[in-house]
């Protein structure tokens, strides 16, 4: 790392980004809470998904206040299709605290916004640089990737230990960051990162510092950063059921709050075991979960989804209730609910059942 001429790089990344910077909608201003707002919304999440959401977000609660405010229920719908719920959900909580403890001010350092739901070492950094103008650096996956290319860190970037030398790379390039300018740093290196020191093929003609990356000079930048191999995905059969009631109503049950699609609603499902079969499984799960025995029919759909630690298939399958009425036992539901089809729009549901609504949606406009 003492090969690497840092006050060179700063200084070559902050005439660049001065350049070259993006226009992004959180970029207009420094408030915290716009900041703020973005950071939790990138989080594992790429900026062309995120502008839309941010800016109706801001439409919808333009003060941390108005945030806090909201029912959580509102929250996540409008979160509706972002994925990775728990940040919703510690959004809405941090905002509640910051309008409560701190008058609806956010925390001016680092170290006070790791308080909040949701913040860690890095967003709080990214804020209170950002915002604050404070003197601290950021590292996220993007920044990671630069470094471990300007340093040519040959380590797992994804163990406890190379973590910790790079964020101590990451601050000692703040040494050379001008007065003020820490935000401005920070965001130059996560562009970089993100525009033109890519995860793969990284564009080096275009790179402002590619003359200082030990990495470039030893032609190995494009096996950095060096990541452990993962193990394989799990997969899981999931089967749901679709059931009407008389009137034409349709089943749906909303997750507890904590844990994975906290807080959303789902059509009635349970994840099958070994040997059984879809309409065994789902039998099953509606009986441990509502408390009513049910007749499986046809599969009317399957929907594939990904999550960031296993894969599903969720088995679709039209059902009726023969005895009980639904009423949510244990720790799986919190909630059910008969609702018109066209009242499930006003739900927040996960990406998977948003593919169920639409092929209902579709099946209507048939027939119709």
């Amino acid at each position: 790392m003492s090969d690497l001429n840092r006050a060179a790089i700063v200084a070559a990344l902050l005439d660049w980004f001065g350049e070259a910077a993006v226009s992004l909608p959180w970029r207009d201003s420094s408030d915290p809470y716009r900041v703020w707002l973005s950071e939790i919304m990138l989080q594992q999440t790429q900026v062309t998904t995120v502008i839309p959401y941010f800016q109706r977000f801001l439409d919808a609660y333009p003060t941390v206040q108005a945030l806090a405010a909201a029912p959580l229920e509102d929250v996540l719908k409008r979160w509706e299709g972002l994925g990775y719920y728990s940040r919703a959900r510690h959004m809405h909580r941090a905002a509640q605290q910051v309008a409560a403890h701190y008058g609806g001010v956010f925390p001016r350092t680092a170290r006070e916004l790791q308080t909040l739901p949701g913040v860690g070492r890095y967003t709080a950094n990214a804020i209170a640089s950002m915002a604050y103008g404070e003197h601290v650096p950021v590292l996220d996956g993007n920044v990671m990737r630069v470094l471990s290319r300007l340093a040519d860190v040959a380590e797992d970037v994804t163990a406890a230990r190379t973590q910790r030398r790079l964020w101590e790379l990451a601050e000692s390039f703040m040494e050379h960051v001008p007065p003020g300018r820490a935000g401005s740093f920070n965001q130059a290196a996560m562009e970089l990162g993100r525009e033109v020191c890519k995860p793969r093929r990284p564009l080096c003609a275009e790179c402002p510092v590619r003359a200082h990356c030990l990495a470039r000079q030893r032609g190995v930048q494009e096996q950095r950063p060096v990541k452990a191999r993962r193990a394989p995905t799990p997969h899981h059969d999931y089967a749901a059921a679709l059931i009407e009631d008389r009137a034409g109503r349709i089943l749906i049950a909303r997750r507890r709050a904590d844990g994975l699609l906290g807080g959303l609603w789902e059509f009635p499902a349970g994840r099958c075991e070994p040997g059984e079969t879809l309409p065994e499984c789902l039998a099953r799960a509606l009986h441990d979960k509502l408390a009513v025995k049910i007749v499986a029919g046809d599969e009317r759909l399957v929907v594939k989804h990904a999550f960031s630690h296993f894969r599903l298939t969720l088995h679709v399958l039209d059902a009726r209730i023969v005895s009980g009425a639904p009423a949510p036992q244990g720790d799986a539901y919190t909630d059910a609910r008969w609702v018109g089809p066209g009242e499930l729009e006003q739900y927040a549901f996960g990406r998977a059942d948003r593919k169920v609504i639409e092929h209902l949606s579709d099946f209507a406009r048939r027939l119709f």
